[in-house]
């Protein structure tokens, strides 16, 4: 699989050394190896939180259902003396 940020890391290695000042180029690389994890991990905690929120609506929906406090009249027909 073709990965343009290794492939940008492969460029600025074979750079030319003399056009180069290594500690830039090095800032560089950590800053955006930075922004790219960064993003990753803001994806996958999204990612993570939309099943949970669903596996809860999903747990908590019987619990909204109203509930009545009137005796039922078919309880106490059908118990047996």
């Amino acid at each position: 699989m073709h990965d343009p940020f290794e492939q940008s890391l492969r460029d600025m290695l074979k750079a030319s050394p003399s056009s180069r000042d290594d500690d830039a180029c090095l800032g560089r690389v950590l800053k955006t190896a930075n922004r790219q994890v960064g993003a990753g991990d803001l994806f996958s905690l999204l990612g993570r939180w939309l099943p949970a929120l669903m596996i809860a609506l999903n747990n908590g929906s019987a619990h909204i259902a109203p509930v009545s406090r009137r005796k039922s009249t078919a309880r106490t027909a059908d118990k047996a003396d």
